[in-house]
């Protein structure tokens, strides 16, 4: 929210040597967010000066330029800038007279851009300085002719006058961020009643009128019929109208109301509808004019009806929803209620008699129509985070006082209003509440005082204080708000810095720490996390979502955010692979990524999703809660890895080394150690795997993943070129399946015993099977089983292979002997042989 300086000080007594720096930093005590300084970025001199004559030159390259003679300083007297009292300059508009006063930048004013003014010869004459339109010195778009000062109402400053303080150039506006809770502060007057609370000085309220000075129009029927089917209840609570006659559209807006406008970030488009819009700067209040003349009958304010239309201020025809607010008369649609008005009956260069609205609507309805509509706009804004109900009678008269002395209007009692009942409900506040919940003791005195600062009435009844807020701040619901408040008032610098005990017990779940430290132990071994947005498109959800490859269950979303992938994924896979491509594409070609996140997997012919839209006012009921529960799919959090590239980079003396599927299998083996679990490595077979490369993971016999390396054409889809190993594994399942602690064993310190065996098996029997057999045989003296050999070739059976495993015993209690680490081997052995057809090799 922009404030214009010149503006604040009317309603609190800014120090006069404050400089903007100096206000931003006041505000900042009250919690509000510093953005920005802004101004006109004018420098004089710049003058006021009369045309006294010119001579119209065409030029060879078509166009016509004027050589004007300019008076810019009093006769007699030196100008601004040293030189005489009238100064030629070249100008190429002409849209002015001679006998006209304008402004004259002459040579060493400076102009936004930055854009110096110099004395420089052009079009075969010595222009000495400038004749400046509105867009050249920032106070609008307008560039169709120079600023001719009558059309400002200025025509009677003196020659040689200083035009920067004239037109207001001089102001400087603050910037502030303004938070969704506290909509008041989008007005000057919310934010000088916030730099007088942070200043500790007196506030002067622009809505504090007399009732019977506002005053009430008569004979004009406001009617609100609506029963908003979503929130039930009404969508208009206030609605106020004026009408004012007579007025003048072409009158000119004053040079202090541009400036204030055009610092605030709004241009000027006639004096009726900059009217508008002061005010609504003003006081907080949106105001909407309409031309009086083009409306049939009173008002009335309702639901639209499915597939109205209406063509708004910016020329666009709108299909309207039922849920839409809409504003009509009793022949037309006049505008989106709290948005923007209709094209039919916009105030314009014809108007003459103008009705005012001053409304209050339903915060939830207008912030939806705004979006349903993309039509953000700054009466929604406003309206969305709540205007205060009992300002709209004081902004429908100011808008009419200024209309009457700027337009030349006149006030009619004609008008009408509907006064919703404004409730103001007390607040119960304990006694220590605030310091208990702060951790600052606050005294009575001191709550009062604070709470009687930002507009609350406090009173005390039956031991406990109870609070009104003021109709502004639709925010403050609660006691904990009111201690926000509170805080906020006295400075956040005064609650003291405390490290507080945690509790017994409290911490992170078994999972939350087994997901960490998952995370930690990839990003350790020189991963680099790469999270991605969960959509995707069919195809890849197809490929990577299932083993086989085909058509799979999927959620599609209605507004997805890249419409080319409106399903949620399946897989961790195809992210990681958008993620290889785009570090490719920029040069990072060696890649170990990995992702920890969610995937969707909706079962085949269950209907996920919910028609039950509960309202945004209230807390779903818990029946409520468990339909929307259930109406979401299964979401398991998987952890994935991708491999790509070298794993050592060639440099002197070392040759490049690139990734593998050992690399991959190291990363799955790293994974369950950090889990607690031992992972298997089985054989078996993915569709957007390489057959023989892809490798099915398990714990105890429960599937939980896959490992392998990525088909060729599917990399080159994904324009990752290059062999590309991936992995994936269900890591809740992972973890759910470390239910007990994995505990060190204790060190023996009887020697082992050591022995070989080979055996042979058909091709298609995994080295895995056989380790499971022999570990399953040997019992508790085996330690520690390893492959050390896989022999295929001359000497062997066709379809059959021969498989040496190193076999270590101990045991605890005592050296074993040569006899019972063969007894163990051999049982082990008569276990493989049983259940894989094993023979020892001779």
């Amino acid at each position: 929210m922009r404030i214009p300086l010149s503006w604040l000080r009317e309603y609190v007594a800014v120090p006069a040597e404050a400089t903007p720096e100096d206000v931003l930093a006041t505000l900042v005590k009250v919690g509000f967010e510093e953005e920005d300084v802004h101004g006109f970025d004018v420098s004089g001199p710049i003058v006021v000066g009369q045309v006294l004559s010119f001579e119209e030159e065409p030029q060879s390259n078509g166009k016509t330029i004027r050589w004007c003679q300019v008076q810019v300083a009093p006769e007699g007297e030196t100008a601004a800038d040293g030189g005489e009292a009238v100064h030629g300059i070249v100008c190429g508009a002409s849209n002015f007279f001679p006998g006209d006063k304008v402004v004259v930048t002459l040579p060493g004013a400076v102009l936004p851009g930055p854009f110096p003014i110099a004395a420089r010869k052009t079009y075969g004459h010595v222009s000495d300085g400038m004749i400046a339109s509105a867009r050249e010195l920032g106070l609008g778009d307008e560039h169709n002719g120079i600023l001719r000062l009558v059309e400002l109402g200025l025509d009677d400053a003196p020659v040689g006058a200083d035009a920067i303080a004239l037109l207001g150039l001089d102001d400087q506006a603050i910037d502030i961020n303004v938070t969704p809770d506290r909509g008041y502060a989008l007005s000057v007057r919310g934010v000088a009643r916030e730099y007088a609370l942070a200043a500790g000085i007196d506030f002067t309220d622009p809505a504090d009128r007399p009732a019977e000075e506002v005053g009430e129009g008569t004979g004009f029927s406001v009617t609100v019929d609506d029963r908003n089917p979503i929130r039930g209840n009404v969508g208009a609570t206030e609605f106020v109208t004026r009408v004012v006659r007579g007025v003048n559209p072409s009158a000119p807006t004053p040079a202090w109301m541009i400036a204030r406008l055009s610092l605030a970030g709004m241009r000027s488009l006639g004096v009726l509808i900059d009217i508008t819009n002061y005010v609504m700067l003003e006081l907080g209040q949106p105001l909407h004019g309409y031309d009086l003349d083009k409306l049939t009958g009173g008002i009335t304010v309702r639901r639209a009806s499915a597939g109205e239309k209406l063509t708004t201020l910016d020329g666009v025809e709108r299909t309207l929803s039922d849920e839409d607010l809409l504003i009509t008369d009793d022949a037309q649609v006049l505008g989106l209620a709290g948005v923007m008005g209709g094209l039919t009956t916009e105030m314009s260069e014809t108007t003459r008699n103008v009705l005012i609205e001053a409304a209050n609507f339903d915060t939830v309805s207008i912030a939806r129509s705004a979006r349903r509509h993309k039509l953000p706009s700054e009466a929604s804004r406003r309206f969305e985070r709540g205007v205060d109900p009992l300002v709209s009678f004081v902004a429908a008269r100011r808008a009419a006082d200024l209309m009457v002395e700027l337009a030349g209007g006149t006030l009619d009692e004609l008008g009408g209003q509907l006064n919703g009942e404004v409730v103001s409900v007390g607040i119960d506040l304990p006694d220590g509440f605030i310091s208990g919940l702060i951790g600052v003791e606050y005294s009575d005195e001191e709550i009062v005082s604070a709470l009687t600062a930002i507009g609350a009435q406090v009173s005390r009844v039956e031991g406990v204080s109870v609070v009104i807020p003021p109709t502004w701040r639709p925010d403050l619901t609660d006691k904990w708000t009111l201690a926000e408040e509170v805080a906020r008032v006295y400075g956040l610098d005064r609650i003291p810095s405390v490290l507080p005990t945690p509790p017994s017990g409290r911490g992170f779940t078994a999972a939350q720490t087994g997901r960490r430290r998952v995370s930690n132990t990839l990003a350790a071994a020189g991963f680099v996390e790469t999270p991605s947005f969960p959509f995707i498109g069919q195809a890849a959800n197809e490929l990577h979502g299932s083993a086989a490859g085909g058509p799979v269950p999927m959620i599609r979303l209605a507004n997805a955010i890249d419409g080319a992938a409106p399903f949620l994924r399946r897989s961790l896979i195809p992210g990681l692979l958008a993620v290889a491509h785009r570090n490719q594409s920029r040069g990072l070609v060696d890649l170990a990524l990995f992702e920890v996140g969610s995937v969707f997997l909706p079962a085949e012919g269950v209907q996920y999703g919910t028609d039950t839209v509960p309202p945004l006012g209230v807390r779903p009921s818990d029946e409520v809660l468990a339909e929307l529960n259930a109406s979401i799919p299964p979401q398991p959090r998987h952890v994935a890895v991708l491999l790509t590239g070298n794993r050592v980079v060639k440099a002197p003396g070392q040759s490049a080394e690139a990734y593998d599927l050992v690399d991959a299998l190291d990363a799955v083996r790293a994974i369950g150690v950090a889990a607690g679990v031992s992972i298997d490595v089985a054989q078996g077979e993915r569709a957007a795997l390489h057959p023989g490369r892809t490798g099915v993971l398990s714990v105890s016999g429960i599937e939980v993943g896959y490992v392998g390396e990525v088909l060729p054409q599917v990399s080159a889809d994904a324009d990752v070129p290059g062999r590309v190993y991936v992995a994936e594994i269900d890591l809740d399942l992972l973890l759910s399946t470390a239910a007990e602690r994995t505990v060190a064993a204790s060190l023996s310190t009887f020697p082992a015993a050591t022995q070989d065996v080979s055996l042979l098996v058909g091709s298609d029997v995994t080295a895995g099977a056989v380790a499971a057999a022999l570990i399953e045989g040997a019992g508790d003296l085996l330690e520690s089983v390893r492959l050390v050999d896989d022999y295929r070739g001359e000497g062997l059976a066709e379809g059959s292979k021969s498989l040496t495993f190193a076999l270590r015993f101990r045991a605890a209690d005592r050296t074993l002997t040569a006899a019972e680490a063969t007894e163990a081997k051999l049982a082990g052995v008569a276990v493989a042989t049983e259940r894989l057809g094993a023979q020892i090799r001779d």
